[in-house]
């Protein structure tokens, strides 16, 4: 039985007010861990569990994290995940409170990974990358199938870019649905777009530096997997401002409710603000609420206004 949920597929009158056409909102935000994470965690952590690992180490800038913390709970395995210093103290205490050891280490998440691999080969358990693994992919493309099952057929589809996990899972649904066709919106913030840099190249591309506050969306570096997918489909990369980021944050939270990252609010963005590539759609554009735990309304009050145009 996999551990996450089936998700809500709702449309949006306030989105399709901004963008013209018919906006439908695929909420990842109500996963138990909060984001689209634990689609693919949890399946990673349940194959790996079924053969024979008796521990889970993890690293992550917090989301990833407390997937794997919620799945090593339900699983009956302990879990260690290692976080950057980056990775606020709420989200900490939420790993810790799902049951995980949560250890600390490097300024970014790339010093933090490779902390975990090396706790994994030294305590002998099962090492699960946050984004960059075929489980991962297959488990986060089980939100497409849903999709597909509801009879939705998307002339778009938008989604915010990190490591990569969530992109290749989108793609792979879309392979798996015959809609190979579908355009897809990759959308990062202005200093970690690490796709956008890969997208060009051609082959991953390694940023100096990450001076986004979409913290779960810094990663310097995608992984291969997604790049050589998004090239034998329609992916067209998208970058936004942090500013853009955190006012879709805002109004979507007046608009449905919802509270969201940054990261999350990225992909928003580009139906609020009305982008060319959404509103040129010829049918539904489908956008993948990711969620993201590490947000409490002080939070956002405080990058609203670190965020605000000088007047």
């Amino acid at each position: 039985m996999p551990l996450h949920h089936a998700t809500p597929l709702l449309p949006s009158t306030a989105l399709e007010a901004c963008a013209g056409v018919p906006v439908w909102l695929k909420l990842e935000s109500s996963q138990p861990s909060a984001s689209f994470k634990l689609r693919g965690m949890g399946l990673a952590a349940e194959r790996a569990v079924a053969r024979g690992a008796t521990q889970l180490v993890s690293s992550s800038g917090g989301n990833a994290g407390y997937a794997v913390a919620w799945a090593g709970r339900s699983l009956g395995v302990p879990v260690t995940v290692v976080v950057p210093r980056s990775t606020g103290a709420r989200m900490r205490g939420l790993i810790a409170a799902a049951g995980a050891e949560v250890r600390v280490h490097g300024a970014v998440w790339d010093e933090a990974h490779q902390a975990a691999i090396a706790l994994a080969e030294e305590a002998g358990g099962a090492l699960l990358h946050p984004f960059d693994h075929p489980d991962i992919w297959e488990g986060h493309a089980s939100l497409m199938a849903e999709v597909a099952e509801a009879g939705l057929r998307p002339a778009r589809v938008v989604v915010a870019v990190g490591g990569g996990g969530l992109l290749c899972g989108v793609l792979q649904g879309l392979e798996a649905a015959g809609w190979s066709d579908v355009p897809v919106l990759a959308v990062e913030t202005e200093g970690a777009a690490s796709f956008a840099a890969a997208h060009a190249a051609g082959e991953p591309v390694t940023l100096s530096e990450l001076t986004s506050l979409a913290l779960t969306l810094g990663a310097r570096r995608v992984c291969e997997g997604v790049v050589s997918h998004a090239r034998q489909l329609d992916v067209r990369s998208v970058v936004v401002t942090d500013a853009a980021a955190v006012r879709a944050c805002d109004r979507f939270l007046d608009d449905h409710r919802v509270l969201v990252e940054p990261s999350c609010g990225a992909a928003l963005s580009v139906v609020y603000d009305g982008h060319p590539q959404v509103t040129e759609a010829e049918g539904p554009v489908l956008v993948i609420v990711c969620g993201g735990a590490a947000v409490t309304r002080a939070q956002l009050a405080g990058w609203l206004e670190q965020t605000a145009e000088p007047r």
